[in-house]
């Protein structure tokens, strides 16, 4: 049972959030406050509210406590849903994405004869001084008060592009909690999928509904826990404030280790990241997961050192054109046949209940939604098929051909369900694509599947919403529905959902577009925003030039993936003693990995000697010490982050 109180609360401060998120993470450059899959500061309120909240109930509210502990988790949630809106999950690279064919043009790139007249006209501003005020400023701007600023703000010029985007990503929003809904009742009922990332704040939320915050919170174990994120970070804090304090050194650069070229050349880059919070989150990750993700990293680097002494020398260039964030490699490919069999293997495991959500949508028989659906899988069906035959005819209007539309966006969700799928049951709370969804589709058909309009506009609709992963909505959207298994007041919960993402949108833009006109774009934090936006075009220029065919590298790469994939699955789910997850080869080449490689390994040494020697007494013992770790690492965030507003600087605890 949960109050309106708990969705105002939630949906109020993740405004908050989506409103502070621009002008903190770009012009300050400060710790991203809704960055990755378990975000800064929605963890940060939550923690702040738990304590609170204990603590007027203890004093004031003792039978009739002001928020119960269900309450704060779906406030949680709220937050979590909307924080990524702001910033990568959406409004980071927006408006360079649909302003640079303008802005970029020059003499030399012919951006302006080859690219400015397929961009669709209310795509983007027509009014070349609305953008050259998204770059520069408003005249005086940085003197503003920020209610002038959006006072000043030419919305004549804005409207129209804004309203043509928001109904795509509106109805892309639309897809993705229908198909959650969809989905939600087999991974959270019927398989009864871990969420690592959800156990911190279930079991604060537990302990405070339960009586004993304060026993939770002093419990041994976790202030051992506490005190080694909290001691490395005050530490390094100080050092990055005052460079005569020496620091702890947390990156270490194993390359030098290795020699350049033979078996082991592929780990010529190889490092070590540590943070106390991903070896926490590795630990309450299922042992058949971590081990995968590591193993399977270090088994990438071992078939770049294998190709190269068995003299299968495959240039970089022989991927051709590609749109991937981190593709550098043409044996990183073989994702893209690995995300299609894994694909099928979970709608295999789903099929019985997608047959009966679909005999029910198709004979219109009404049931009721189960615990963990917010609304019947029959209208989340029906949801699907109208979001995505409206999304295609949004495609069509602005010019693409109707079959290109169709199976791009198809692609589009196939890999946001498996990157869900690969985010909530294994815990990353920081995660990358290798290979982008175009990639596909251009090496199996060739640049001539689509035609000029339709090729730039598949790149541009991706880059906005499904290229880059790190603050995606559809996993928060997952582990929302994880949250709300068993509140009973779903028609609120969605109602509020809905409420949240849209004003969420409106937010965020009007953040962005108030920051972009105080300061102007020249003068923000947005280098790699421009790099990766103006490379899309350059790109799509580039196939313009010379229109690229199947790729025999590509589809060779793929299908090996498909079949290692394959193999991969049948012994899954056909030996109980098989000791590899399938989801650990879908990150082999995932940059996010790079990073998070060392703390899954450490993580799930600690869960197997647990274990092992202790039994699952032990294991939950040792828990709360990794609980510790958790919940100091984003403490210690929340506080640099405050520090940095002062500071006009922030130490960053956690990756950008």
């Amino acid at each position: 049972m949960i109050r309106a109180r708990s969705v105002v609360l939630g949906i109020v401060m993740g405004l908050f959030i989506c409103a502070v998120t621009p002008a903190n993470n770009m012009y300050m450059a400060a710790t991203p406050l809704g960055g990755g899959h378990f975000p800064l500061a929605p963890f940060f309120i939550l923690l702040l509210a738990t304590l609170g909240a204990a603590l007027v109930s203890r004093l004031f509210f003792r039978k009739h406590p002001v928020l119960t502990g269900i309450e704060l988790l779906v406030s949680w949630g709220f937050m979590v849903v909307v924080s990524g809106v702001a910033y990568t999950g959406l409004a980071r690279t927006f408006f360079i994405n649909i302003t640079a064919p303008a802005h970029f043009a020059t003499v030399g790139n012919r951006w302006k004869d080859v690219l400015a007249p397929l961009v669709p006209k209310d795509w983007s501003p027509i009014d070349p001084a609305a953008v050259e005020a998204l770059y520069n400023g408003l005249e005086g701007g940085y003197r503003l008060g920020w209610l002038e600023v959006l006072a000043r703000i030419p919305w004549s010029a804005w409207i129209v592009p804004l309203a043509a985007w928001g109904v795509f990503v509106l109805l892309c929003y639309l897809v993705m909690v229908c198909l959650v809904n969809l989905f939600s009742r087999q991974w959270v009922a019927n398989e009864r999928m871990n969420f690592p990332l959800l156990r911190v704040p279930t079991l604060m939320t537990e302990a405070y509904d339960q009586g004993r915050p304060f026993a939770f919170f002093t419990d041994r174990f976790l202030m051992v826990g506490l005190f080694i994120p909290i001691f490395l970070h005050t530490i390094n804090g100080i050092g990055f404030y005052d460079p005569a304090v020496p620091q702890f050194p947390t990156l270490f650069l194993l390359g030098p280790y290795f020699p350049q070229t033979g078996f082991f050349s592929g780990f010529s880059k190889l490092r070590i990241y540590f943070y106390p919070a991903f070896i926490g989150f590795a630990y309450l990750t299922a042992r058949q997961i971590s081990l995968s993700f590591w193993v399977f990293y270090l088994l990438g680097g071992l078939l770049f050192g294998f190709f190269e002494v068995m003299g299968y020398q495959i240039p970089s260039s022989a991927l051709g054109v590609t749109f991937g964030p981190t593709l550098t490699r043409p044996e990183e490919t073989q994702m893209i046949g690995a995300y299609g069999v894994f694909f099928l293997f979970i709608v295999w495991l789903a099929r019985q209940h997608l047959f009966a959500a679909a005999k029910d949508a198709l004979t219109f028989r009404r049931a009721a939604a189960a615990e963990s659906e917010w609304i019947s899988a029959a209208l989340s069906f029906w949801g699907v098929l109208a979001g995505l035959g409206l999304l295609v005819a949004w495609c069509v209007y602005f010019g693409m051909s109707v079959v290109p539309a169709m199976l791009l966006l198809g692609i589009f969700f196939v890999i946001m369900l498996v990157a869900t799928r690969i985010i909530c049951q294994g815990g990353l709370a920081y995660f990358t694509l290798t290979a982008a969804p175009t990639d596909g589709l251009l090496a199996f058909f060739g640049s001539g599947f689509f035609s000029n309009i339709g090729l730039m506009m598949a790149a541009v609709m991706q880059k906005v919403l499904f290229v880059d992963l790190r603050e995606s909505l559809m996993p928060s959207l997952m582990h929302f529905s994880k949250i709300t298994e068993n509140v009973r007041q779903k028609r609120l919960i969605m109602a509020g959902l809905g409420v949240a993402l849209f004003l969420s949108v409106i937010v965020s833009f009007t953040a962005m577009l108030a920051l972009c006109h105080k300061y102007g774009l020249r003068d923000l934090q947005v280098d790699w925003e421009t790099q990766t936006t103006v490379g899309v075009y350059e790109n799509v220029q580039r196939l313009f030039d010379a229109p690229a065919g199947p790729n025999e590298w590509i589809i060779g790469f793929a299908l090996a993936g498909a079949v290692i994939m394959f193999v991969l699955v049948i012994c899954y789910q056909r030996f109980y003693w098989w000791p590899i997850h399938p989801i650990g080869y879908l990150t082999m080449y995932s940059s996010a990995m790079r990073i998070l490689w060392f703390s899954f390994l450490i993580g799930w040494m600690c869960n197997q000697l647990t274990l092992r020697y202790g039994g699952v007494s032990l294991f939950r013992r040792v828990r709360m010490l990794f609980v510790g770790l958790i919940i100091g690492d984003l403490l210690m965030g929340g506080i640099y982050a405050i520090i940095g507003i002062y500071a006009g600087q922030s130490y960053l605890v956690l990756p950008n």
